[in-house]
């Protein structure tokens, strides 16, 4: 009995001299640390199941629950363009636990098209990886005569005021870049927005606009059958989906918002310890760098990136003023 007091008193004299000196609540908060993750981890896809995002998210998920040994679980918070969902995620707690899963329209493009948006990309969020390029095409109907990106130039030049352009919804990629090329060109274009890309498809099919930017994934029925017509894509590198189609940029169209492309991304709510975001980052460099990852990434019409935080930041403040700046010209503004 005695030994067993001397060794409580010991004990309790440890903890009360690891106290004094800070180290206790040091000890403590590492022993918390180490132990992320101890619970299933939740990514927010503010988009209705079954398109490219949520199936990258979901080819992450089960990659990244194996490294983790934790389940990893996909949320779909679909409507209002994906601000909900975003804001959402955003807002959740900020413990590693609740991450997001989005296109760089939410998670960036969104601060400048809204008059009120209810979370702020810049201050709002932790940068975690840059999943994945997403380019789109440049299309139009076979029966137009134009082979290539500057021979579309050239005919919308002759035929100013008489082209219309579609897009999935004002303050998209494709309305963007529409209204960039019509300021260019002095065209005064016609813009057509539509509920989705697979109404404006087939509108472009059917003859009623002249050109459109869009997906890969939406776009590839109709590129494969012959029913339209692809002259180019954006970025700074060729799909491998499409390596015989030249980029924007290859065929002397340097302007800036050709230049970026559309993203896929991964974030968490702004306060999240940085220890589990480089954790994070580095899981997923590792998960996106898998052959079979990769390969269903491309699938999706999108370019593996799987970025480190910090280059997610640095890529993210470089494209920040570029949109600012494409926003400004479209004239687009959303409530």
């Amino acid at each position: 009995m005695r030994t067993s007091n001397i060794h409580r008193r010991s004990v309790l004299q440890g903890l009360a001299a690891l106290g004094s000196t800070g180290l206790l609540g040091s000890a403590l908060a590492q022993a918390g640390k180490d132990a992320w993750p101890s619970k299933p981890i939740r990514l927010v896809v503010p988009y209705q199941a079954g398109g490219a995002t949520d199936i990258t998210a979901r080819t992450l998920g089960e990659k990244l629950s194996a490294r983790l040994g934790q389940p990893v679980l996909v949320d779909n918070r679909g409507g209002a363009g994906g601000v909900s969902g975003t804001d959402h995620a955003l807002k959740s707690p900020a413990d590693g636990y609740t991450l997001l899963v989005s296109l760089g329209t939410t998670m960036l493009i969104n601060q400048f098209l809204y008059e009120r948006l209810p979370y702020q990309p810049q201050k709002d969020q932790a940068l975690i990886t840059q999943i994945a390029l997403a380019p789109v095409v440049l299309l139009v109907p076979p029966q137009l005569p134009v082979s290539n990106a500057q021979e579309l130039m050239a005919y919308i030049d002759r035929n100013k005021g008489k082209v219309a352009y579609g897009s999935w919804g004002a303050g998209s990629y494709a309305h963007l870049a529409g209204a960039w090329l019509s300021d260019k060109l002095k065209a005064d274009m016609n813009h057509v927005p539509y509920k989705g890309e697979a109404p404006m498809l087939q509108d472009l099919v059917g003859g009623q606009l002249q050109m459109a930017f869009a997906s890969l994934q939406s776009a590839r029925p109709y590129i494969e059958s012959g029913r339209l017509k692809t002259l180019a894509v954006t970025g700074t590198q060729r799909m491998d989906a499409l390596p015989k189609i030249a980029t924007m940029s290859e065929q002397g169209i340097k302007d800036e918002v050709f230049q970026v492309t559309g993203w896929l991304g991964m974030s968490a709510p702004a306060k999240t310890p940085p220890e589990v975001v480089a954790r994070l980052g580095t899981e997923l460099q590792a998960v996106i760098a898998m052959p079979e990852v990769r390969e269903r990434i491309q699938q999706m019409g999108f370019i593996p990136v799987g970025s480190s935080p910090e280059q997610f930041n640095a890529q993210f403040k470089k494209d920040a003023p570029v949109w600012e700046r494409v926003v400004k010209v479209s004239g687009a503004k959303l409530d």
